[in-house]
This record gives structure tokens, sequence and C-alpha cells, in this order.
């Protein structure tokens, strides 16, 4: 069983925000395999998931000035490698072409394509942090329901149950479709 480490101490990461060279190392390195665990739990690949970690990462290195409270950086980095990785799902869910489409939309098509994705961007936005992260990480991210329950530390019936309220919730706003 691999070693589970700490997070960097809050004097660690106090000194690097005052710019110390080796604290600032130290943090890096520290919070890396952190970075990591959770990446791969979020993202839909493991190239997604390193790129996702490298970024936090380099987003750590250039602001952890930004930070307010020293003991909240896992919290912050967790939130950092969450919104990468829901970034590389969007972009990705973008560029896929649908099987059977047309090789081009006509302008009307896009702008009720648009407006669709807009209402569901804003029904899941709306949903309770616990159901969006089960929708996005089911639905979006395509993982199986025995990884999202493990990333999240729910029983499989918890998962499941989050869901199927966020699908329903969704569905509700906007009219009903695939969710």
């Amino acid at each position: 069983m691999a070693e589970v480490r700490e997070w960097p101490g809050s004097s660690v990461v106090a000194a690097a925000q005052d710019g110390d060279a080796e604290a600032i190392a130290a943090l890096v390195s520290g919070a890396h395999p952190h970075v990591r665990r959770f990446a791969r739990s979020l993202c839909a690949t493991p190239e997604d998931a390193e790129d996702a970690a490298q970024e936090a990462l380099i987003i750590l290195y250039r602001k952890i000035g930004m930070l307010r409270a020293t003991g909240a950086l896992a919290s912050w980095m967790f939130r950092i490698v969450r919104n990468e990785c829901l970034r590389r799902a969007r972009s990705a869910l973008g560029e896929r072409p649908v099987a059977g489409a047309p090789p081009y939309r006509s302008a009307e098509d896009e702008v009720l394509g648009r407006l669709e994705a807009g209402r569901v961007a804003a029904a899941i936005a709306a949903l309770p942090e616990d159901q969006r992260r089960v929708l996005v990480m089911r639905d979006v991210q395509g993982l199986s329901g025995r990884m999202v329950a493990d990333a999240l530390g729910l029983s499989t019936a918890a998962m499941k149950s989050r869901l199927h309220r966020a699908r329903a919730a969704v569905r509700a706003v906007t009219g009903g479709g695939e969710w």
C-alpha cells in the first residue's frame, strides 16, 4: 500500500506566500501526489488528469500569494483541479462530431443548440454541490458508478440516489431530453 503523505504544513504555506523559494518547491512537491490523485478521480482520461494536475501545480506556483488562509490549501487546490477537469470535459464535448449529423449546421440550429446548452448548463449549475459533482462525473466525464462513488466516498446506493435527483432536477428545468 502506498504511503499516505500529509499536505504541507501551514508554516511551509506561509513561507511560500512570503516568496521563500525552498518553501515554494516543498509546497509544490508536497501537494503533487494529492493533486494527481484528485485529478485522476475527476478527469475523464488519464491524460486529462495529468494535464489538470500539472496546470493546478503551475497555478499553485504562480499564485500562492493569493491564498488567503494557509489552512485552505487543499480545498483551493481541489477547486482548481475540478475546474480544470470540467474545462477539459467541456472542450472535449464541443469537439466531438455527432454520428449521423450533417457536416454543417444552419445558423438557426447553432442558436437553438447554444440556447439548449445554456439551459442545461444553468440547470446543472443550480444543483446542490453534492448532486452536481455526481452528475458531472457520471454523465459528463463518463466515469463508472463505482468510480464516482469511490471518488466521493459514497456508497453506490447514495451515489445512485444523488444522480437520480440531479437528473430529475435537470430534466424538470430543461423539459426532458436525454437527462
